[in-house]
């Protein structure tokens, strides 16, 4: 049965996107029956994302465009967990000062950072093309650190930008890993970044990670960085006792957003 209270397009839209990044060919029935709308509900979703050219409609269903693949994946990055990321940035830009060199990867959480940075008199290094495009709207000064480009994080990774990343030295580094537990520490699966992810921390003052708390006790394939590199975390909720255990043991700060812990 149909439940009468259907999902906001925008929002139904959005989980038929990810569905077809994770099985790049959607069937109607299968969309209708996990999203508890009518099939006639959702052509008119397939048909609308069709025209704005991130599917091919296909006998059925809808397959996803390759050239709207890495873009899509991007988009709906940065709209994941909007909230703990916006709450992670709102902290994380009270360990900053008026005066400081920081410097910031590619991820969505920096960029959140970034997106309010113009509080505070600083000059921030960034290698993603949103930071920058972000940190030029806003009037805060800023140098990008090149390479070779990687489009599925919109930034510059390589040997290039490692070089240049040697050459400078801010006094505050901000990142974030897809996950992080006391044993592998924190880690990723997109190797370019984590090349680039563990320059920017070898250049850095003060290292502060930025991870929100659906992230803990996760593992990815490589390191970015290990406990002993890192002087605070900030996050959205309180971490599991192994982690606070962990960070106590390391001597890491940790900042909560929540204002009742």
């Amino acid at each position: 049965m149909v439940s009468s209270s259907l999902p906001p397009t925008s929002e139904r839209q959005d989980l038929i996107l990810r569905r077809a990044l994770a099985e790049r060919v959607v069937k109607i029935k299968d969309l209708a029956a996990a999203l508890g709308v009518h099939e006639m509900t959702v052509r008119r979703d397939l048909d609308a994302l069709a025209e704005q050219g991130f599917l091919e409609r296909v006998h059925g269903g809808a397959r996803l465009l390759e050239k709207a693949s890495e873009e899509l994946s991007h988009q709906l990055r940065v709209a994941k967990n909007t909230g703990a990321k916006a709450a992670i940035a709102q902290a994380a830009l009270g360990l900053i000062q008026d005066g400081d060199v920081v410097a910031f990867d590619a991820s969505t959480t920096a960029l959140a950072l970034v997106r309010i940075l113009h509080a505070r008199q600083v000059t921030a290094l960034v290698s993603s093309l949103d930071a920058a495009n972000a940190l030029a709207a806003s009037g805060v000064p800023f140098v990008v650190v090149g390479g070779n480009f990687h489009a599925p994080a919109r930034s510059f990774v390589g040997g290039f930008f490692m070089e240049m990343m040697s050459r400078l030295h801010p006094d505050k580094v901000f990142f974030s890993a897809k996950a992080f537990s006391p044993d592998t520490g924190f880690t990723d699966p997109h190797l370019p970044e984590v090349g680039a992810k563990q320059s920017l921390i070898r250049a850095g003052g003060t290292r502060v990670a930025l991870i929100d708390s659906s992230k803990f006790g996760r593992r990815a394939l490589a390191t970015v960085a290990t406990l002993d590199q890192i002087d605070t975390l900030v996050t959205d909720a309180p971490a599991p006792e192994s982690v606070r255990a962990a960070l106590d043991t390391a001597d890491i700060q940790l900042i909560l957003t929540q204002e009742d812990q």
